[in-house]
């Protein structure tokens, strides 16, 4: 099982409070750091000292780290345009040495769209611009140096793209997630690298996987993508450590566990995370809400990391 740290900084961080963060991940030889892609914080507190745009944050770790893959769990497809997010995303993994995976979703938190003046189409028009900037991206990637790349979707119209730059890695990874039955697994069958299923009971895991399996048979993919999970994390050395880490996050110990969070002891949080394994997934995305918490992360990469 592969560990990812995942950070949610539209809760409040600065940029600061990410790197801290990610070299403690990298120093702490996790898989990953990864984090959201939202403009607006979610429930209590004061968001201080604001958003950060996720791909800008990237541009930064991926100068300041040297091993630890990054990415965002996912972004949205109505934040950006498809052109201009292609170059971006390329010009990020050549700044990292080839250390990028690009998470992409249709976007759900109409809230944030508001605050920031994006327009939240209806939920059927974001999965067809999901769709269409999946096969634009990843057909800007691909395409051969010299030639050209155009694409006539009712969303966006691209001609004659000198499809430029590529990515240090061909193919970039692509990551797919959701809950849905029908249009996430078709479109994670298709485009991506891995699927990710977020926040959700393990027992629910198996039978999402199994439909990218059979989304993946049915367009004669040989090999499904990859499987993971995010789950919410909060460990202690004891009972009380514990506790006291889910009153900083605002949760109750007792639901988080019931919702498949990695919540407990070292050992309770490695039989958790096996089970995962048991359900499909090869990696996991630990949301580690208390970003000054670096102790939390350490503890994780000393006890239970090397137990798996």
């Amino acid at each position: 099982m592969r560990l990812v740290i995942f950070t949610e900084p539209q809760q409040g961080a600065s940029h600061d409070d990410l790197l801290r963060v990610a070299k403690a991940a990298e120093d702490g030889g996790f898989d990953g750091f990864f984090r959201s892609d939202h403009y607006l914080k979610m429930g209590d507190g004061s968001g201080l000292p604001g958003p950060t745009d996720a791909w800008i944050t990237l541009a930064a770790l991926a100068v300041q780290t040297s091993r630890i893959r990054l990415g965002t769990l996912v972004s949205s497809a109505t934040f950006r345009l498809p052109g201009p997010l292609a170059i971006a995303v390329a010009q990020v993994d050549a700044m990292s040495g080839g250390r990028i995976e690009f998470g992409l979703g249709g976007g759900w938190f109409e809230a944030e769209h508001q605050a920031y003046g994006i327009p939240f189409p209806a939920l059927g028009e974001r999965f067809d611009r999901l769709e269409e900037q999946l096969e634009i991206i990843t057909g800007l990637w691909k395409t051969p140096a010299g030639s050209p790349f155009s694409f006539d979707g009712k969303h966006y119209q691209l001609v004659d793209s000198p499809a430029l730059p590529k990515p240090v890695q061909s193919p970039l990874p692509v990551v797919v997630g959701g809950h849905g039955k029908k249009r996430t697994p078709a479109l994670a069958a298709k485009y991506a690298a891995e699927f990710n299923v977020p926040f959700s009971k393990i027992s629910d895991l198996p039978a999402q996987y199994e439909r990218v399996r059979a989304a993946s048979a049915a367009i004669g993919r040989a090999e499904p993508p990859a499987f993971s999970a995010a789950s919410v994390l909060c460990v202690g050395r004891d009972d009380a450590e514990v506790r006291r880490r889910a009153a900083a996050i605002g949760r109750e110990v007792e639901e988080m566990r019931e919702n498949g969070g990695i919540v407990g002891t070292p050992a309770e949080a490695v039989e958790i995370i096996k089970r995962y394994g048991e359900a499909g997934a090869s990696r996991l995305f630990l949301q580690a809400l208390d970003l000054s918490d670096i102790d939390h992360i350490e503890l994780v990469a000393s006890e239970v990391a090397p137990q798996l």
